[in-house]
């Protein structure tokens, strides 16, 4: 008797337990996992805080929902990885809209349209385009779009953790290339005074859309898109997209 009321009592306490966590920070916090080495999209200001084109969108759409937003910085090629083992709700890094993660992931509605460009050495003559990147070596994110770009033409892809590294590589003469999005080219190149070492040689023809993901079925994407709507409508993401690109890449 005293064995079954002891049992009965610890399965009260597990179960007041576990509701007690999950009307706790789930329900109030939204957390996103985010890079945090990856300017203007994710990178840590001059104070040491993490601030970004995405990271004040996530804030924006954390507002929106009544939710904190938590941020977890995460490996770009790690992250999808932590997303599914719900180290975090959302990615908000540039993802890519793409097939392959609409059959896996739950993706929001585009907040950013850009379009993929070839950087080169200043001193390269041999890459004028995307089929000169035919046997040639790039330094990519393993995962992203633009290291399918590039492998799509024919590229040896080395493996880096971000387009800081690659430019690295790439001055190094360890890479003949780097495939990547306008935006964070454009970027660097302003925060370097259109570094002399390098040049953008060309386009790569592919126009892309970057979202929001969470897992499959989570129930979030309808009420981010709702959020993302409002803030197109107010203003929000045209004033955040200035803001951080002169020019308004939110694709509205």
């Amino acid at each position: 008797m005293r064995r079954t009321f002891l049992a009965a009592a610890a399965a009260l306490l597990a179960a007041i337990t576990i509701v007690g966590c999950s009307s706790g920070s789930d329900s109030t916090t939204l957390r996103v996992g985010t890079e945090g080495t990856y300017s203007p999209f994710s990178f840590q200001g001059p104070d040491g805080k993490l601030t970004g084109y995405d990271v004040e969108v996530a804030q924006a759409v954390g507002a929106k929902l009544g939710k904190t937003v938590e941020f977890v910085q995460t490996p770009w090629d790690s992250i999808f990885a932590g997303l599914e083992a719900k180290r975090f709700d959302l990615v908000g890094n540039q993802v890519t809209i793409t097939d392959e993660r609409k059959a896996k992931y739950d993706l929001s509605e585009a907040y950013t349209v850009s379009e993929g460009v070839i950087v080169t050495r200043a001193d390269n003559t041999d890459i004028k385009g995307l089929a000169d990147l035919r046997g040639k070596t790039t330094a990519q994110s393993a995962t992203s779009n633009w290291a399918e770009v590039a492998k799509g033409a024919g590229a040896n892809v080395e493996a880096v953790e971000g387009f800081v590294q690659a430019v690295r590589l790439l001055k190094d003469r360890r890479v003949d290339a780097t495939v990547n999005d306008t935006l964070a080219v454009g970027e660097y190149l302003k925060s370097t005074n259109n570094d002399p070492d390098l040049k953008i040689v060309a386009k790569t023809g592919d126009t892309s859309e970057q979202a929001f993901a969470a897992r499959k079925d989570s129930g979030l994407i309808a009420d981010v898109n709702k959020a993302l709507d409002e803030l197109r409508a107010d203003g929000t993401l045209k004033q955040i997209s200035d803001k951080y690109f002169g020019t308004d890449v939110s694709g509205q």
